[in-house]
């Protein structure tokens, strides 16, 4: 078993950055990635981003690409979500979760921390 906590969410102003930090207890060896979703209000549950745990290989959805930098701190078990400009539409309760298993080449979600409201005003 993997155990992820979040923290660092908040109010922020449009333009504004916020990082969000997801702590990784347990199995920590059997992670393989650690992925971040977010689930505004009303709406469905969205991947973000990804990075591979050994290799720190970075996935991104287009409408955060350079804006959204994920990273991993292996010796503290950490991964980060370090999110820039913000938007008033990257309102939402962001999640991480960490993938123990790859089926058929994708990545599971077998742990999920959380969430952490993240609002940022306009």
């Amino acid at each position: 078993q993997v155990q992820l906590v979040e923290s660092g969410g908040g109010l922020v102003q449009a333009g504004g950055s916020l990082r969000l930090s997801c702590a990784a207890s347990g199995r920590t060896f059997s992670l393989k990635a650690m992925n971040w979703f977010r689930q505004a209000p009303g709406k469905e549950r969205e991947f973000v981003g990804r990075i591979t745990w050994s290799g720190g290989l970075t996935t991104y959805i287009d409408s955060v690409k350079g804006r959204f930098t994920i990273s991993r701190d292996n010796a503290k078990n950490t991964g980060y979500l370090q999110m820039n400009s913000l938007k008033p539409e990257d309102t939402a309760v962001y999640y991480c979760a960490g993938s123990e298993r790859v089926v058929f080449g994708r990545y599971q979600n077998d742990y999920w921390g959380q969430g952490t409201q993240v609002t940022v005003s306009s």
